[in-house]
């Protein structure tokens, strides 16, 4: 089994480790003595987020800043596959426990550096993942006119440590070519602006700057919200020349169906004005659940408007072993999502412990031994 060492702090981090637990690997987290992550400490509407990105993990304590503790991180090190460090641009080689130093004692070390900022003038800036949104237009393309919002979830950080885990993936395919270890970087603007590139495209094409998606219609005639009559919303995505008709057949839109100039995506979007409201006027005399069983019956996309709880009802996260159970440190129950990853052999997937989130330097006796 590979062996990961996970000098990670808040999410980049931590995701890229928990990623790799999911995946099999046996990942131990480095945290500082009596403090440890800053996510265990965190409180309000992030009070879960070091239980879910920590689980499947061990954990031990040393402190980097000693002798000793430099020590037994290299002693570690000499048994692992990979390091993960999202610390500060330079915090590990001021310690001497940077790449060129691990590599000295294991030569096939492969390390996983998460930082700002790549190679180039701002390589030395600190960056998380929302300042990350901004500066790289994200929050701009997310947001309203004169109004960036942030995203609904760490997908700086998440997309960041998904790249890395990549990178390590195809390292460790090279190190059974050559027999040597590497250093990786990604960073976290380059990733951010790596998802802009849709627009950044689209905006050269068009000769213009676009405006945040929220306040420009998107390039689809029928992609919009819809209330039911139970007072639930509904988005609708009606993407092909095809869907429409067999949404206009569902729904019995025969007026829609039979006019010319709605026949095409580029005449359904000139004519959103007026379209989107007869629509919604009949989705309006519907409950919820009739509206899904007939998108459902003519395989239109759509997505119901759902809040954090909500997908602890959801029928397709109860099928199969999509949601684990596992217990906070503070001894709370709790379902959290697991790598949606499914493989074609039945034991692709593993299934190993622990899967709670590990106390504090509850491994250090295994792990450390005597010093």
């Amino acid at each position: 089994m590979h062996k990961v060492l996970e000098v990670g702090q808040i999410v980049a981090g931590p995701a890229a480790g928990l990623m790799l637990a999911e995946l099999g690997f046996d990942v131990t987290k480095v945290e500082q003595p009596g403090v440890g992550d800053i996510t265990r400490h965190l409180t309000g509407t992030s009070v879960g987020n070091f239980a879910f990105l920590n689980m499947g993990k061990r954990s031990v304590t040393l402190d980097l800043k000693s002798s000793k503790g430099k020590h037994a991180f290299k002693r570690l090190a000499q048994k692992s596959d990979v390091v993960i460090d999202n610390l500060g641009p330079d915090t590990m080689r001021k310690l001497g426990l940077g790449y060129d130093d691990l590599t000295a004692v294991n030569p096939e070390i492969i390390y996983l550096k998460i930082k700002g900022f790549g190679p180039g003038p701002h390589s030395w800036r600190k960056l998380l993942d929302y300042p990350a949104e901004i500066e790289s237009g994200l929050a701009y393309m997310n947001g309203l006119e004169d109004k960036p919002m942030r995203l609904g979830a760490s997908v700086i950080d998440m997309f960041a440590a998904t790249l890395g885990i990549v990178a390590i993936l195809k390292s460790i395919i090279d190190r059974e070519k050559t027999g040597q270890g590497c250093y990786v970087e990604v960073p976290l603007f380059e990733s951010a602006v790596f998802l802009m590139g849709q627009h950044l495209a689209s905006a050269q094409v068009l000769g213009r700057e676009l405006r945040p998606l929220n306040t420009e219609p998107f390039t689809w005639g029928v992609y919009d919200f819809f209330e039911t009559s139970d007072e639930r919303r509904i988005f609708l995505a009606v993407t092909t020349d095809s869907q429409w008709k067999d949404f206009c057949r569902a729904f019995r839109f025969n007026q829609l169906l039979s006019s010319p100039e709605l026949g095409t995506n580029a005449g359904r979007y000139t004519n959103r004005s007026w379209l989107i409201p007869e629509i919604a006027r009949v989705v309006k005399s519907m409950k919820l659940d009739d509206v899904v069983m007939l998108l459902g019956k003519n395989n239109i996309a759509y997505g119901r408007l759902n809040r954090s709880l909500d997908l602890l009802d959801s029928d397709q996260l109860k099928h199969g072993d999509k949601l684990a159970a596992i217990v906070c440190p503070g001894g709370k129950k709790i379902l959290v999502p697991r790598l949606p990853l499914f493989f074609c052999s039945r034991n692709a997937r593993p299934n190993h412990a622990p899967r709670n989130p590990p106390t504090l330097g509850q491994d250090n006796g295994e792990a450390l031994g005597k010093e």
